[in-house]
């Protein structure tokens, strides 16, 4: 099958195994040629591996400190006629250059948001790893099924308090234009926060605490963005900021659950990247191609695999770590400096659909959002016969 990229909106509905595998490999090579890792952990469970800052977790992890991993994901086969999930191809490669490595290495497809997962992920690190001593929490998901009631609920992106009308990038159609967000409801409210919030990530560290798999003086991790003013009307101040508040919530609860463990749990504030959850948020990618343009100029721009990396040499496994006002590990710090931020704005203030080009790096967010899927790489040939149906070694039914 020759696969080329079916973008709709904001998503891209398919995937290119071959290009996936690069772009791993890519991230691979990155972490490799920094060198071994300091202090690295040695048992890490990644719960939300397969794309984005948790694939980066896993790699650095992996490739920088020689870890045994065991990755969680919820991701879609491929098959003869119909491509997996750009996932399910990254972990694919991954688990492939992991043993070529010598590097031990597990994975689970299924609902992280499950007791049924929790429970085979429990079962694996008792048979193979003993205990954990990093659990990255990196789950992206527009609805969570609570396991204990079964009720479902689905997150949203709406201010607080009022509707917005703000200046947006429409990808679809290539133009600046403006976009109305209505308010959020109470139930919009709590349901992000049950969605996108704390209550998982906790469930999942007292789920391994009260099976006696976390190692004395473990860590534990959850990400966030907060970004500045120009972002906040739609994600700090709003349905998905709450959400994000709920994580420090759980921050408390689970250092003080596994005090006698001495655990740290943190949430670790990182970069605007281009995601696929990133791409469907209102602002963002208007807001991440200004970004882009004033970052690389500067060259302090960082992809997802740079932060990461430089998120455990200098933060959860460094000598001075680096924390914000609210205590989360700081590490886009270079993206929210005064001078960046004002520097963006007047990108924002000005641009209008003749000069995305010019005042933007519009096309850097398209490649990035295409290299997402496996499209775009510069070693793939597109034009070749490829099998979509791709295998994951060690898989854990």
């Amino acid at each position: 099958m020759v696969i080329k990229p079916k973008i709709r909106g904001f998503i891209c509905t398919n995937a290119h195994p071959v290009g996936c595998a690069e772009h791993v490999q890519e991230q691979i090579n990155y972490v490799k040629a920094q060198g071994p890792l300091s202090n690295a952990p040695k048992n890490v469970l990644v719960i939300g591996a397969s794309t984005g800052y948790g694939l980066a977790s896993r790699i650095t992890a992996a490739f920088g400190g020689g870890a045994k991993t065991l990755g969680i994901f919820f991701e879609k086969e491929g098959s003869e006629r119909k491509t997996g999930s750009a996932g399910w191809y990254n972990t694919a490669a991954f688990q492939t250059a992991a043993e070529e490595a010598g590097l031990w290495s597990k994975n689970i497809n299924g609902d992280a948001f499950s007791n049924e997962i929790k429970q085979k992920a429990i079962d694996t690190i008792k048979a193979d790893l003993g205990k954990i001593d990093l659990v990255i929490y990196s789950l992206a998901s527009p609805r969570r099924t609570d396991p204990n009631t079964g009720e479902t609920y689905s997150s949203t992106l709406k201010p607080i308090g009022s509707d917005i009308t703000t200046k947006n990038l429409n990808t679809s159609k290539r133009v600046i234009d403006e976009v109305t967000v209505e308010a959020a409801s109470q139930e919009d409210i709590d349901n992000t926060i049950k969605v996108m919030g704390g209550e998982d990530w906790e469930m999942w560290i007292d789920a391994l605490k009260e099976a006696d798999v976390l190692a004395d003086n473990f860590k534990t991790t959850a990400y966030t963005y907060i970004g500045k003013e120009l972002t906040w009307p739609i994600y700090g101040h709003a349905t998905i900021g709450k959400a994000k508040e709920d994580l420090d919530r759980a921050t408390q609860a689970i250092k003080e659950s596994t005090k006698g463990l001495n655990g740290e749990a943190y949430v670790s504030s990182l970069n605007a990247v281009v995601t696929q959850a990133s791409s469907a948020i209102p602002i963002m990618p208007l807001y991440i191609s200004a970004l882009f343009k004033v970052m690389k100029a500067d060259g302090t721009y960082e992809g997802t695999i740079e932060q990461i990396h430089s998120l455990f040499t200098e933060n959860l496994y460094g000598e001075t770590p680096r924390f914000d006002e609210g205590g989360h590990l700081f590490q886009n710090y270079k993206e929210l400096e005064d001078d960046v931020q004002a520097r963006v704005q007047h990108v924002w203030d000005t641009v209008d659909t003749d000069t995305i080009d010019e005042l933007t790096d519009y096309v850097g967010y398209h490649n990035e959002f295409l290299r997402l899927f496996g499209f775009g790489i510069d070693s793939v040939d597109y034009e070749q016969d490829v099998n979509p149906d791709v295998a994951i070694s060690q898989l854990i039914d």
